[in-house]
């Protein structure tokens, strides 16, 4: 092997243990997560490209983040914002519920945590890069102009300094710490800094409970446990739809009717986004066994489910998450 090779593979090695903590970022900035995957591999080509020119002045993890901050910007100058459906739309009662599908641009999308969050020793980073992935502070990082979006994630997230910003934007101290105290007003006004903490982090006992109690009652699809257990205020939306509900009995009343399909389901444990989750599978009738049907994500807060939140898009989300698409086993299980 020629010393080019060996210094190719090193430059590889080197480039790619920022892959996940440059995910995260991306996904953060984006709010997607087949985009930020495609940002953070246009930032690494770019890297590579470009390493002869790297003079070494900064750090290679700043020269990173650089990189990609600029790709995330070019990605986000067509405007298009990323939201949650109660984000667009007032919720529908039952009655008139119908199921009206938007383009995929349109919505947050989920992400596994493995994929975002590094692996850190301090309990405390780890909380807070954690909240920071969660789909309520996701969809209030979507509401701020991109580069605000960046300064509050590099200086609240990821604990850079005021200096350290203005080098990679480019700009001055004054100016990131103004976009600063603005990203964080738009924060304080929206429910989503509140709603971040929804969630205790790790999971205690009692949360671990409820969880137990959740799939139970689903598995079950025991709509009496199911109601108990969630918060009078509890959401559930069902992304590519833009209709989402409120409180437990036209969540549950949905589950029963246009949702009865999903009865006697099976959930496989997922950590998605910084919340507990799992991957439905329905029965299938025609094959047997069970077929995916959605990536789940839960809120909670004080022993309730406050968020109930259906990704539908199988064909995308259970590869990303290393899930197959069927499961074999008995689908015609009984309560």
């Amino acid at each position: 092997m020629s010393d080019g090779t060996a210094t190719a593979e090193d430059l590889d090695v080197r480039l790619e243990k920022h892959r996940v903590e440059l995910t995260g970022y991306c996904y953060r900035m984006l709010g997607s997560s087949f985009e930020a995957e495609d940002a953070v591999q246009d930032t690494l080509v770019r890297a590579w490209r470009s390493y002869d020119k790297f003079e070494g002045r900064s750090s290679m993890r700043s020269w990173l983040y650089r990189i990609a901050t600029n790709v995330c910007l070019d990605m986000l100058s067509a405007g298009n914002k990323r939201a949650r459906p109660m984000d667009l739309t007032e919720s529908t009662p039952l009655t008139q519920a119908a199921l009206n599908p938007r383009p995929d641009h349109t919505w947050l999308e989920p992400m596994p945590d493995a994929r975002v969050l590094p692996v850190v020793e301090d309990p405390a980073e780890a909380a807070v890069a954690k909240e920071s992935v969660r789909l309520a502070f996701m969809a209030t990082l979507q509401q701020l102009p991109p580069k605000q979006r960046a300064v509050l994630i590099l200086r609240e997230v990821l604990a850079w300094k005021a200096s350290e910003v203005a080098e990679l934007l480019g700009t001055t101290v004054a100016s990131v710490n103004s976009a600063l105290q603005r990203a964080r007003a738009t924060l304080a006004e929206s429910d989503g800094a509140a709603a971040r903490a929804a969630t205790s982090d790790p999971l205690d006992e009692e949360q671990q409970k409820l969880l137990e109690r959740y799939v139970a009652a689903f598995e079950g699809y025991d709509m009496t446990a199911l109601t108990a257990l969630l918060h009078e205020d509890a959401v559930m939306t069902m992304p590519p739809f833009d209709l989402w509900l409120s409180g437990p009995e036209d969540i549950t009343g949905f589950m029963t009717t246009l949702g009865a399909p999903c009865a006697n389901s099976h959930l496989v444990p997922v950590a998605v986004n910084g919340l507990p989750g799992f991957a439905q599978y329905k029965p299938d009738p025609e094959k047997g066994g069970y077929t995916a049907w959605a990536v789940q994500v839960l809120e909670t807060s004080e022993g309730r489910i406050t968020g109930f939140h259906c990704f539908l898009d199988t064909q995308r989300w259970f590869p990303l998450f290393g899930l197959p698409l069927d499961l074999e086993g008995d689908a015609d299980k009984t309560e």
